[in-house]
């Protein structure tokens, strides 16, 4: 199934060399060029060229999204192999990303620089996941691969997915006062009818936005085909799916060097799910699950860009309030007719502030680039669990065993993390070799509070404070041997602070004979990793190839049986027990045709592909999370007004698993077909047709625990069939 994208890696890895003899035009032409050396922010924490970055880092701007009908984040990585999405099918929908390997709360997700709310999960009716941000709000996506902890601290392990939110200058282009824009849009896999409003305002010094979106559908389709009301069901559960959001933005400049940002910004999802694939018939008739996420955010920042002081030439802060909540109601029917009612609730409350400064300096012929600045969060984790139920006599009883409701399975947990980074981009030789030293100092401290519901359920439990400091340095280098050439090296060490929900894991069961207890001597995960790449920039191609190795350290295992107690009770415990090795290889590459020849002047040909392997060292088994290998292979055509596009994804059969009952996923091809066409002034018109040939096929991603190979379900986890998702967009 992959053979399309071998051919086309041949091929663009011979297109350098065709282009760099037939077209020696100035770098600052062509379509290609210009779609590699997009400006990132994430990667350096500066306004660098990707080519500058020593690094990999994919920027997806606002008509990407639009072009590709991206309506969730699933979408969003559709054309990035290396980059995933997990997803739960029966309920809970998308989780979060998984980037190399590594996934849940080892990625960090950020929108404007503050950290999305953590993912937590426990049993079967609670799964709080990572999906806060409406992607219409955004105009840009920053995904640096690999460790990041040297500039972002905790949890940027694995990497970092950057969510930029629209402001009001980018309506209020060519001398704009004023903006209005209507958005309607339909998607096919879950049919989805979408709505969104904007208006921005702008004078000399005052200017703002307001950004309205609604949405409303059903359950996300699979090609399972059976539709029995019981658990061999593998046809997707009936939901119906309700979210909206707002994006708000005030923006005071007192200068053309200077402004002030007053953000607010909401997110609400409702998803009513009717859980037939859980229905045995022998305990459970029925069940109906209603889960409700929000997230609210307000902030105010400061930039200046012309500093003048000895101490910084440009800076920015900006405070910040963030909360979310999730709730998840679960009401089942059983077979000896009485009801059980469940509660879930999971919600953060975070205070922010952060501080970056930048400054140009000369040292001899060396020219640096000097950025440093602090982080602080300070947040407070709430999580219960709730529930009765019904007797067929008409009793009550809050016990649904092995719970006697209600129930924390962690104390209310109060952290604080405090970060200084500094990082020095040095260039020597005119230019030519860029050295990027840095290193980050955070300090974390873990401070659980003890209510009455926790000590209810863990009578005499000491819970434990918890206070570390990691240090994390990283060194990259660009060094640009020819015009069009470059080779880029870099070091980065990345950490992950032990999660409050395992230093005091905590429930007691003396009827199910166990218990949990706290760990106060866990320690940080860690990461160190490198890579190494080279690149081929000109005006008609380019081509990105690099090669990685990460080493991780004390992985945290949740819950691990440790041993049995004095009272007879089998003791779990959160321990630091894995060691593990991910390596790989990516590639991505392009042409503009156009630059070759004028007759071919609109085609363009663009395709990427990522392989990695991973190991669990201690026990000497593959891992699990590790994507197969992935490619994607594009032809476009593009004219001023309207264009289309033909994109290709490819996957390799699953092959690897720690388990060797576990399924394992085959490879597949799917195309798809996309067109635009801006018919009128401030009006275009986007149209998708996926999955062109209506091929069953599973996304690995989509499967977060061991499937056994003879499941008779395992159509449940299979992608939407062909499927048309539409947008029409008008402004004035």
């Amino acid at each position: 199934m992959i053979r399309p994208t071998a051919l086309s890696i041949a091929v663009c890895l011979a297109l350098p060399v065709a282009v760099q003899a037939a077209a020696p035009a100035s770098p600052d032409a062509g379509t290609a060029a210009r779609d590699f050396d997009r400006v990132q922010v994430t990667a350096t924490r500066t306004e660098r060229a990707l080519s500058d970055v020593a690094a990999t880092v994919d920027v997806i701007d606002r008509e990407q999204l639009d072009n590709h009908l991206v309506r969730d984040i699933k979408d969003l990585v559709r054309y990035e192999p290396g980059i995933s999405v997990t997803s739960s099918p029966a309920r809970f929908g998308l989780g979060g990303f998984r980037i190399r390997g590594l996934d849940g709360n080892r990625v960090l997700i950020q929108t404007d620089g503050i950290a999305m709310p953590k993912a937590f999960s426990i049993g079967s009716f609670s799964d709080a996941n990572r999906n806060f941000t409406d992607l219409e709000t955004l105009k840009r996506v920053e995904i640096v691969r690999g460790p990041a902890s040297a500039l972002y601290g905790s949890d940027a392990l694995g990497g970092v997915v950057a969510f930029v939110t629209k402001d009001p200058a980018d309506y209020l282009k060519d001398d704009k006062h004023s903006y209005v824009g209507l958005k309607f849009g339909y998607d096919g896999e879950w049919n989805g009818l979408l709505g969104s409003a904007t208006a921005a305002f702008g004078g000399e010094r005052w200017s703002g936005m307001v950004n309205v979106n609604h949405r409303q559908g059903q359950e996300t389709e699979s090609m399972g085909d059976v539709r029995s009301k019981d658990r061999t069901r593998t046809a997707a559960n009936p939901q119906d799916r309700d979210g909206r959001s707002v994006l708000s933005k005030l923006v005071y400049a007192p200068s053309d060097d200077q402004r002030f940002r007053l953000t607010v910004e909401g997110n609400e999802d409702s998803v009513d799910t009717d859980v037939l694939s859980a229905i045995d018939r022998t305990t459970t008739t029925g069940m109906q699950a209603r889960d409700h996420q929000t997230r609210a955010r307000v902030s105010f920042a400061h930039e200046m860009d012309n500093v003048g002081a000895a101490f910084a030439d440009s800076l920015s802060w900006q405070l910040y309030r963030q909360d979310s909540e999730t709730t998840q109601r679960t009401d089942e029917a059983r077979a000896n007719r009485s009801t059980r009612h469940r509660e879930f609730n999971f919600d953060q409350r975070v205070y922010g502030l952060q501080a970056a400064f930048h400054k140009a300096l000369e040292t001899g012929s060396v020219e640096h680039a000097l950025t440093y600045g602090f982080d602080g969060t300070w947040t407070e984790t709430r999580q219960k669990r709730d529930g009765y139920q019904v007797l067929a006599n008409g009793q009550v009883s809050t016990t649904i065993l092995p719970d006697a409701f209600p129930v924390r399975d962690f104390p209310i947990s109060k952290t604080t993390e405090l970060g200084l980074y500094v990082q020095d981009e040095m260039r020597f030789a005119d230019g030519r070799l860029s050295l990027v030293p840095g290193v980050r100092v955070d300090h974390y401290e873990l401070r659980p509070d003890v209510d009455p519901i926790f000590a209810a359920d863990n009578p005499g439990m000491a819970v434990s404070d918890l206070t570390k400091t990691s240090v994390s340095p990283k060194l990259g280098m660009v060094w640009r041997f020819a015009d069009d050439w470059s080779l880029f090296a870099g070091y980065s060490h990345g950490f992950r602070s032990p999660p409050y929900n395992d230093v005091n894991l905590g429930f007691t069961n003396v009827m199910f004979g166990y218990t949990a207890i706290p760990n106060p001597d866990l320690k940080p995960e860690t990461s160190d990793g490198l890579e190494l790449g080279l690149r081929f920039l000109s005006p008609a191609a380019y081509v990105s190839v690099s090669g990685y190795y990460n080493d991780y350290k004390d992985f945290i295992e949740s819950q691990r049986q440790v041993g049995v107690n004095a009272q007879g009770l089998i003791v779990f415990q959160s321990q630091n027990i894995a060691d593990a090795e991910i390596y790989g290889a990516e590639l991505k590459a392009g042409v503009d045709f156009g630059e070759l020849s004028a007759a071919m002047a609109g085609w363009s040909l663009n395709g990427a592909v990522a392989w990695s392997r991973g190991t669990d060292k201690t026990a000497d088994v593959p891992l699990a999370s590790i994507d197969p290998l992935r490619g994607t292979l594009g032809v476009a055509y593009d004219r001023d007004s309207w264009g289309v596009e033909l994109a290709g994804t490819f996957a390799q059969r699953k092959d690897r698993m720690p388990v060797a009952t576990a399924f394992r996923p085959a490879g597949y091809g799917v195309l798809d077909l996309m067109a635009h066409w801006d018919f009128a002034p401030g009006a275009k018109i986007n149209v998708g047709v996926f999955n062109l040939g209506d091929r069953k096929y599973i996304d690995y991603s989509s499967i977060t625990s061991t499937l056994a190979t003879n499941s008779t379900v395992i159509d449940r986890y299979t992608n939407p069939g062909r499927n048309v998702s539409a947008s029409l967009a008008v402004s004035w």
